[in-house]
């Protein structure tokens, strides 16, 4: 912003060469035209921040997002059908960042350089247009791209091909910066581009690197011209913390990391997969255009789909491959859909899911860009509960697609088997198992795999029936936050009363798995993690012994439910609320219902839902709790005898509605 402007402005002024824009272009450093733009860009921050002023009534030079709205309406920008005026203004703002940035770099070097001259050291030649001048890429002239503008990608794929070049030098990212208005609608049509720009995205390493410089440059955004609507563009979801562009990327370059054997530690079952694919460029082209439709209303997977598809045909991409580029383009959200609201112990669920992915060599592709994309979004979003899930279907589809169809009397055997090893490894006695397991039907090994089995199993073998709860907590499997069993006597509210006991004590629940014995007693499965838990394995035996003793004496206290605790709701949520939205509808087999909840988030949501459910003694089977930035979107699995009455299904959405919107 205007501190980089004026880091220049002294930096020159220091070395003698004037204290203004006009004086840089005396000097030879900028252009009129680039004195000019810096002029404009230097004057649309100023009238920014001066009105930042105003409007907060003192000094404040953070552009929070309480004030983005307000000062869009002052500055002139009006909404429409697509874009908030605020995400206009944000826009405008990151462009001009984004230039400010670039002619940064350009005039630090060229000041740099005339004040610290380097040594003469002749620079190496690469071919007649470019040169390797102390490990940058010089061009040999600046008017090389002017001359042959088929320069302009080679010179990108120079910096891919050369592993000693670090970067460009100022000179080469100027005349960059100057030859952009080169790429136009004949540039863009152009074969020898067209195979460049391909040639780029096949090579085996340097993508991330180089299409932060293409973008950075304007290339990217001239050449791929529906890219350059959605740069700087801002995404007011409340969990999008990058600009569509910079998302963009960050998703390609985290895709490309799946392919580097120094990141495999990271994701690796990701690099595994990854190890075996044979076209890495597909999913570079698919997290490119994933998000390009944004911005332009409808459904920008659709849009998105359509726009790959004209890209693919432009570039002699071939048949299959654009079929599963477009297919990857357009489903892009359909996988941690599934995962995330959709209850993967269904054989129908993951029937439908297979159905729809095809084949296997889809469904890897699918699962690579998802994960990319996820974990693009916010350092918040991704966590260890969410890659769980996500690989969970990808290999529960993977054997449906392999020709297993699904056989819960087989898997549900196999699973017993295994848990029955892991309990011979505790020195559990022989049979210990037969008492729990009676009272068990077939949905609950369904929704359990083998450990967790053995694990209630080996704490519950002794309290089978009794009148005392039972519960027990561990650091959880997939790797974040504690997973809680409780096994107590069954009762309308017990579900409610939990979920009250966790927002009290300041944990969030990522996955509730509810069931109901046969001999009348419930046993529920908690994924929950603390803001505050550390890493520590000490801190997770103090957070283990807590909840074991509290939960225990608030599940034998019972009484009437607490009421909620209101507490207050976050800037960024006051200033772009969410509409909720409740939906209630039967699941395929109309025996239970799907209830599901988008809102903002706040302490103790999940507690409210949960208490309006028990007052209208509602059981929950299963919950799925998907926490996007600020935005939750649960899904719960619900039944109960006033879910077959019209209007009592009314009541119940119109209180949630009430509650939320409160």
């Amino acid at each position: 912003g205007l501190r980089d402007l004026q880091t220049i402005l002294w930096i020159a002024q220091a070395a003698g060469f004037g204290n203004s824009w006009h004086d840089l272009h005396l000097h030879g450093f900028i252009t009129q035209r680039e004195a000019q733009g810096l002029a404009r860009r230097e004057r649309f921050l100023q009238r920014l921040r001066l009105h930042l002023h105003l409007h907060v009534g003192r000094r404040e030079d953070r552009l929070l997002f309480d004030h983005q709205t307000a000062l869009a309406e002052k500055l002139g920008f009006s909404g429409s059908p697509t874009r908030r005026p605020s995400e206009q203004l944000m826009q405008e703002y990151y462009r001009t960042a984004k230039a400010i940035m670039q002619l940064n770099t350009i005039l630090l070097q060229n000041l740099g350089a005339a004040i610290f001259p380097s040594p003469n050291h002749p620079p190496i030649a690469i071919n007649p247009r470019f040169q390797n001048a102390h490990q940058l890429l010089d061009v040999t002239h600046e008017n090389v791209f002017n001359e042959t503008p088929h320069a302009i990608f080679e010179a990108f794929l120079l910096m891919q091909a050369h592993d000693e070049l670090k970067g460009m030098t100022a000179r080469t990212i100027r005349a960059l910066w100057r030859a952009r208005h080169l790429v136009d609608e004949a540039f863009r049509a152009d074969p020898v581009n067209r195979a460049t720009f391909m040639e780029i995205l096949q090579q085996p390493q340097g993508q991330t690197h180089v299409f932060r410089l293409m973008n950075d440059t304007s290339v990217l955004g001239r050449y791929l011209w529906v890219f350059r609507k959605i740069v700087g563009q801002m995404q007011h979801d409340l969990f999008h913390v990058y600009t569509v562009d910079q998302h963009i990327l960050m998703v390609l370059r985290n895709v490309r990391r799946f392919f580097m054997a120094e990141h495999a530690h990271e994701y690796p079952f990701c690099s595994q997969l990854a190890g075996g694919w044979d076209k890495p460029w597909i999913l570079y082209v698919a997290a490119l255009f994933h998000d390009i439709g944004k911005g332009r209303g409808g459904d920008h997977s659709q849009i998105g789909a359509e726009e790959v598809r004209r890209f693919c045909r432009q570039h002699g991409v071939d048949r299959e491959d654009a079929r599963l580029i477009e297919f990857l383009v357009r489903e892009h959200l359909t996988m941690s859909t599934v995962a995330q609201k959709q209850d993967l112990s269904d054989p129908d669920v993951i029937g439908a899911f297979a159905h729809r992915v095809g084949n296997e060599r889809n469904l890897t592709a699918m699962y690579l860009l998802t994960v990319a994309d996820i974990r693009g979004t916010s350092p918040k979003v991704w966590n260890a509960w969410k890659g769980k899930l996500l690989e969970d279907l990808y290999r529960a589809t993977l054997r449906t697609l392999g020709g297993r169809a699904p056989d819960a009397a087989a898997e549900i055997e196999a699973r017993k088997r295994e848990a029955l090893v892991l309990l011979a490894l505790n020195a559990l006695p022989f049979e210990a198992h037969k008492a729990l397991w009676a009272t068990l039907d077939v949905s609950y090994f369904m929704r359990h795999d083998a450990a967790d089995i053995a694990w209630h199993t080996r704490h519950l073998s002794r309290h089978v029936g009794g009148a005392k709860p039972v519960v027990r907590a561990r650091q959880s499997l997939a790797g974040d936050g504690l997973q809680v069993m409780v096994y107590a006597a069954d009762q309308a509210d017990l579900f409610a009363r939990i979920c009250g006991y966790f927002d009290r004590v300041g944990f969030s629940i990522l996955d509730a798995r509810v069931h109901t014995a046969n001999n009348g007693h419930a046993l529920d499965t908690f994924q929950v993690v603390a803001s505050s838990a550390s890493e520590q394995p000490g801190h997770y035996r103090e957070l283990t012994h807590m909840v074991e003793s509290d939960l225990m004496r608030v599940i034998e206290e019972g009484g009437p439910l607490p009421e909620p605790t209101r507490k207050r709701v976050s800037r960024r949520v006051k200033s772009f609320p969410v509409a909720p939205r409740v939906t209630l509808q039967p699941d395929e087999k109309a025996q239970r219902w799907l209830l599901a909840i988008s809102a903002s988030d706040r302490a103790g949501l999940l507690y409210l839902v949960a208490r309006i459910l028990a007052q209208h003694h509602l059981s929950v089977q299963l919950a799925k709790v998907s926490t996007l930035g600020e935005r939750v979107e649960d899904t719960f699995l619900i039944q109960g005898p006033e879910l077959q009455n019209n209007a009592r299904q009314i009541q119940i959405e119109t209180e949630l509605l009430q509650e939320l919107s409160s």
